[in-house]
């Protein structure tokens, strides 16, 4: 004996047909969107990937790199004041004005050359007027002064410019500007106190040659020149090998 389908049995059916079709119905997308799926629906309803999660991670930036300051200020200090403080002393110990007249002279010590190893190596006084070799010398005060001036605070503009630009890595040219820098301005206040460079060491390098006179100011340009030439020609930096390699993989 079969059971027959009562009346209050067809609405439940239908109800059962309809929740069915409404599921399965597809979901319209905005045009020019993909269609999500359940699973990569928000609770909002709305669809989400992968990529567009990816795209809100921002990546830290790494902070800026600064050089000191302070370390360009105190080596170049420590450069200007050991160049000052021997160009007073080779001023008040080996100026020959200054053995004029011994028996009322203050510097009763006072020597007109120093020699430091017999034949080579002598610390005597001189007035540089001109550039480095004597450049210029002999042209007059009104040209020879100005020009030395101007290069001199051109060079100093240079390097405080340039340290700005220093990367981390660039150890020769970190110490080769304040250096340079230190030394620019012990000539500069010279010629502005005097119309001239102090130098005072001299080099005999043969019996015949003897090398310009020259001061600390000098020595440390040099110096401060050469770890800038060392910094050009050294090889890449390892930081900026790495970008290259990286890029020449993900373009290969």
């Amino acid at each position: 004996m079969t059971e027959e389908a009562t009346p209050r049995d067809a609405p439940a059916e239908n109800e059962g047909a309809h929740a069915e079709s409404h599921r399965s119905a597809p979901v319209n997308a905005p045009a020019g969107e993909p269609l999500a799926s359940a699973g990569e629906r928000d609770h909002d309803g709305r669809a989400s990937s992968q990529e567009g999660d990816a795209d809100d991670v921002v990546a830290p930036t790494k902070p800026t790199y600064r050089p000191s300051y302070v370390f360009l200020i105190a080596v170049s200090a420590i450069t200007l004041a050991a160049d000052l403080g021997s160009k007073w002393w080779a001023k008040d110990r080996l100026d020959p004005q200054g053995l004029t007249d011994l028996t009322a002279a203050p510097r009763p010590l006072s020597f007109r050359k120093i020699e430091v190893i017999k034949d080579h190596l002598n610390l005597i006084f001189a007035k540089n007027h001109g550039g480095a070799w004597g450049i210029l010398g002999d042209e007059s005060e009104a040209i020879r002064r100005p020009f030395f001036l101007l290069v001199s605070l051109a060079a100093i503009v240079f390097i405080v410019s340039l340290y700005r630009k220093l990367h981390p890595s660039q150890t020769a040219l970190r110490w080769g500007l304040p250096l340079v820098l230190g030394g620019a301005l012990g000539n500069l206040v010279d010629r502005i106190r005097y119309g001239y460079v102090i130098d005072f060491i001299q080099v005999r390098l043969t019996s015949t040659f003897v090398w310009p006179t020259f001061n600390v100011a000098d020595i440390a340009i040099v110096v401060g020149v050469g770890l800038m030439a060392i910094d050009m020609f050294s090889p890449h930096r390892p930081e900026l090998a790495g970008k290259a390699s990286g890029a020449k993989a993900s373009a290969g």
